[in-house]
């Protein structure tokens, strides 16, 4: 059993944290801290976990748990922990985008390992600190990882991706609140969401050539899930891009190659992520589902903690999707 605190927890992935830690067989919550809610109960923010926890959110922290989530605004991470010091010991897993990219890895002397359990299993292992990916990110990235360990990304690729409302955070903007969201669709940041830096890095890792990223990011009048299709040449056969990804997620505990067509609601409130791949005449078209605040987050997060306490992958993630 090991003491984890979390740094932010009032928000969407903090809660989601919460409800994933106060189940999992091997952590005990020490501490949720936020600044806005510190001595107000935990139900207060996440009303669903009424009768589950008694928990208050704190004005403090322990610097001694032996894992540490810190579910704070991008950029906020990096001052926090300038502000607050951890022990020696403590595990960090960060979900901001503070330490993704090689240039931000190292910090105060202590390096952050990208935690993309597919790309990094071994290296998630014997890590200290993690830079968890983000939603998109690990969307698309799983999307393509095979192609790009093939060498077969090295033309363009056209990447369209459309999220639930909860990935603009808790907090309200014009574009979240409900009477502009519902019945709505509209895209943003087109081919300059920042979360094509880590996809960059990620794709390259290989050393093989990779063609230019055209991503275009929709909001969608649903609250989660990020449904992506990515296409490109591809000059092979269905049976064999199939054969390649299976082989490449052969030993995926989350990631699982579907013959059927995809819909986002068979892995929303789960931490899996189905693929679908089509052949069109030169085009292949590969399909990605996962849930932005699992998968793409505080799940994710989950498996990466699994990881580097070196319990079962899957400990308190075997999560069943909200519409079966």
């Amino acid at each position: 059993m090991i003491k984890v605190g979390i740094i932010g927890g009032s928000g969407y992935t903090g809660g989601e944290l919460i409800r994933l830690l106060l189940n999992h067989p091997e952590t005990e919550i020490d501490f949720v801290f936020s600044t806005t809610r510190a001595g107000k109960p935990i139900t207060s923010a996440h009303q669903d976990l009424l009768g589950q926890t008694e928990l208050k959110f704190s004005g403090e922290i322990n610097p001694e748990v032996d894992a540490v989530f810190l579910c704070l605004g991008h950029g906020n991470s990096t001052s926090f922990l300038n502000e607050n010091k951890f022990s020696a010991s403590t595990k960090i897993i960060d979900l901001s985008n503070d330490f993704r990219l090689q240039a931000d890895s190292v910090f105060n002397g202590q390096r952050f390992i990208y935690g993309l359990p597919e790309l990094n299993k071994s290296a998630i292992q014997a890590a200290e600190a993690i830079a968890n990916p983000g939603c998109f990110a690990t969307a698309i990235q799983l999307a393509l990882l095979p192609l790009a360990k093939a060498g077969l990304l090295g033309e363009d690729v056209h990447i369209n991706a459309v999220t639930g409302s909860t990935g603009a955070g808790v907090g309200l903007s014009a574009t979240s609140h409900f009477s502009w969201r519902n019945n709505n669709v509209s895209w943003y940041k087109p081919f300059t969401h920042q979360h094509l830096g880590e996809i960059g890095e990620s794709l390259n890792s290989f050393g093989k050539s990779v063609g230019k990223l055209m991503f275009l990011p929709n909001r969608g009048n649903f609250t989660r899930g990020i449904l992506a299709t990515a296409y490109t040449n591809y000059n092979g056969s269905l049976e064999e891009a199939k054969e390649l990804y299976n082989d490449f997620y052969k030993d995926a505990a989350f990631t699982h190659m579907s013959d059927e067509e995809l819909h986002l609601k068979q892995v929303v409130n789960t931490n899996q992520c189905h693929i679908h791949l089509h052949k069109h005449d030169d085009l292949l078209l590969v399909t990605s589902a996962i849930d932005n605040l699992l998968k793409g987050a505080s799940g994710q997060a989950v498996q990466n903690m699994n990881l580097m306490f070196g319990f079962p992958e899957t400990e308190g993630l075997l999560l069943k999707a909200g519409v079966f």
